[in-house]
């Protein structure tokens, strides 16, 4: 009698302890499960829109990779709009050359002098040597022609990048016109008729007297 009583207590005691040891290993997984952290998407995920939505205070991405927040630009001068306006890019490309843009601006509209070489009066070779000196501390001299000779040749037009000179021939068949390169065929010039301005590769003035692009 006594060793039966042993057996039933033996037995209720393995069962405790089966039910025991089952208890606490599901409460260890769902423990477990509930601190595992959720997926975090990525910067390019969430710019690109692929998780979640994205929204107007984040930071956003513009063309040429650069990322930038809204009080950036809301930091932008009203001349850094008018020029992201000629050259039709994103403000923020005018920000981040802003030692290239403030010059322009310090040199819009000087009148056209042929052999000037100030703010009295500039000519075309002229502004682009004094432009490349003094944002780029780039030593170039000489004539719109001799700039030329100096440059390599760049094959089409849709080849150009910020930073090359576009020449032009307008007498006869001699490079007579030089211009800075900017951006969708815009380029930086002192003009004969409107001194230190921006103008378009596509305008049928200069669109006739094209002869090229170079890079130094």
């Amino acid at each position: 009698m006594m060793i039966k009583f042993a057996r039933t207590g033996l037995l209720a005691l393995c069962s405790m302890w089966l039910l025991s040891a089952c208890s606490s290993t599901k409460k260890t997984t769902s423990i477990t499960r509930a601190a595992a952290p959720a997926r975090t998407p990525t910067q390019m995920e969430r710019l690109s829109g692929h998780k979640g939505s994205y929204n107007r205070g984040e930071d956003h991405q513009i063309n040429r990779g650069l990322t930038f927040s809204n009080t950036y630009i809301e930091n932008a001068h009203t001349w850094q709009f008018k020029y992201a306006q000629l050259v039709d890019v994103p403000v923020e490309e005018v920000m981040t050359n802003d030692r290239l843009y403030s010059f322009i601006d310090q040199w819009w509209g000087t009148p056209y002098h042929m052999g000037g070489k100030d703010k009295t009066g500039v000519d075309c070779s002229g502004f682009v040597n004094i432009l490349l000196a003094t944002v780029f501390q780039q030593s170039t001299s000489g004539t719109a022609a001799q700039l030329y000779e100096q440059t390599n040749r760049i094959a089409s037009k849709d080849k150009l990048q910020q930073g090359d000179l576009v020449f032009f021939r307008i007498y006869r068949k001699r490079v007579s016109h030089v211009g800075y390169y900017l951006d969708n065929d815009k380029f930086v010039h002192a003009s004969t008729t409107g001194g230190v301005m921006i103008s378009d590769l596509n305008e049928p003035y200069w669109k006739k007297y094209y002869a090229g692009g170079g890079r130094l």
